[in-house]
């Protein structure tokens, strides 16, 4: 088997687009809008179910407890991403062995059926148990499609962006997990502010839900206008396609696959604290209203879309080492600060300031997260390794942290306890740095 690199040529492509092998151009515009508008509809619908969470706890868990029905709402809620897992490494099969795009385009599909099956599906009250479990059974197709998502996503934007922007172009995969979040909390917002509290519990719940079925349709028909990437096809025309791509990946890339979870630390566990259960702590600690929250939330939403290719573009200038770093001591030291101020105030302007502080080293993680993953690995695994090491640290960090930060101050009784698990993502980050090879501006190699 050959060894060599390939890049974007340099002969106008890198403004123009990307130059298959045929000599075809796919404008380097389309690849991003089929990926970033693809992800922004995946991470609505993975999204809007931590933002609904209260409701769900009194729709579909029957105790009598709150704070119980809560944590069996989050605990479903961290349920997907015991499947990310698998999820990651069945479409990371397909799109290392038949195509990012083949891949790409059925974990959009298979979101939506679950989005829309939980907007469908009858409460506790009609069905019982049953109701329950069907929630759970969605959130775990949803987990499968999440799982397959983002490692697809980067995978397709790193084989084509030119390697001077690579960090740049990739962070705006993950202006597609903001957006897409940032219009989830913007329809629970909404549904907050025209619905009555009755009203929401009766029927309006289900509006968040079904918004899904139309962007799934614009998401689908983006992509499929997509073409695979020049490396895949590289691959593909040379007969050097990994039969089994996972058994290439753990026989050559182990060590790979941990650096990334723990690269992914606060990508994750940081992620799901700042921007789903922050509302829910101003909501339950701080005693802010819900409107209040999920204002704070959105504005701070679209802060972190901007933060994430300017951390990005810092990356393809300065390295993705002094990029983790700062990510890695902001995290340590923002979080107690954070949430001191988002439990003691009802400001906007406080707690927006808060999550803020949040928010920045999450985005200073992203911004050379992508491109650095994309660098560790070939295009025969490129999918299945990011996939497989970001939904690692997803299983561990990013879909439990929710529910141990509830879990947290349940127990001990100290409402700075989530400040904890998030300094730790931080510090998990900087160790996941050392020994860490500066990867900035190589080419990516494909076998």
């Amino acid at each position: 088997m050959t060894s060599h690199s390939a890049g974007i040529p340099d002969n106008g492509s890198t403004q123009k687009g990307v130059v298959l092998k045929d000599g075809s151009a796919q404008p380097l515009r389309k690849v991003l809008g089929g990926s970033v508008v693809g992800t922004i509809v995946e991470y609505y619908d993975f999204g809007v179910y931590g933002y609904m969470a209260t409701v769900l706890a009194a729709l579909f868990f029957s105790t009598g407890d709150p704070g119980t029905a809560l944590l069996s709402t989050l605990a479903t809620f961290a349920v997907a991403f015991f499947l990310r897992i698998p999820g990651g490494l069945l479409f990371g099969h397909i799109g290392d062995k038949y195509g990012r795009k083949k891949a790409l385009s059925w974990t959009i599909l298979l979101m939506c059926i679950a989005t829309l099956g939980i907007g469908l599906m009858p409460t506790y009250v009609t069905l019982g148990i049953w109701a329950t479990i069907l929630l759970v059974l969605a959130r775990c197709l949803q987990g499968l499609a999440a799982g397959g998502e983002l490692g697809g996503a980067t995978a397709f934007v790193a084989e084509s962006a030119p390697k001077e922007r690579r960090a740049g172009l990739t962070s705006l995969v993950n202006v597609g997990v903001n957006i897409g979040s940032l219009i989830a909390a913007l329809t629970v917002l909404l549904m907050n502010t025209l619905f009555t509290s009755e009203q929401i519990l009766s029927w309006a719940w289900r509006l968040p839900f079904l918004v899904s079925l139309p962007l799934a349709f614009i998401g689908i028909w983006i992509r499929s206008q997509l073409e695979d990437t020049p490396q895949f096809k590289e691959l593909k025309d040379d007969g050097e396609v990994a039969e089994v791509p996972v058994k290439e990946l753990f026989r050559n890339f182990k060590g790979s696959i941990f650096r990334i979870a723990g690269l992914s630390a606060l990508y994750t566990g940081g992620y799901y604290v700042a921007y789903v259960y922050g509302p829910i702590y101003m909501q339950t600690v701080g005693h802010q209203t819900a409107q209040l929250a999920f204002t704070s939330t959105c504005i701070v939403l679209v802060l972190g879309a901007i933060l994430n290719p300017i951390s990005g573009r810092l990356s393809d200038r300065y390295g993705r080492r002094p990029l983790f770093i700062a990510a890695g001591i902001t995290g340590v030291v923002f979080a107690v600060p954070a949430f001191a101020m988002m439990a003691s105030s009802t400001n906007l302007a406080v707690v927006v300031a808060a999550q803020i502080l949040l928010a920045i080293p999450v985005s200073l993680s992203i911004g050379p997260a992508f491109s650095a993953f994309a660098e560790m690995l070939t295009a025969q695994v490129r999918y299945s390794g990011i996939a497989l090491g970001m939904n690692l640290a997803q299983l561990v960090l990013g879909g439990t942290a929710p529910f141990i930060c509830a879990w947290l101050i349940q127990t001990t009784g100290i409402n700075l306890a989530p400040a904890g698990f998030f300094a730790l993502c931080g510090a998990v980050v900087l160790a996941g740095t050392i020994g860490l090879k500066e990867t900035a501006r190589t080419e990516l190699r494909v076998d």
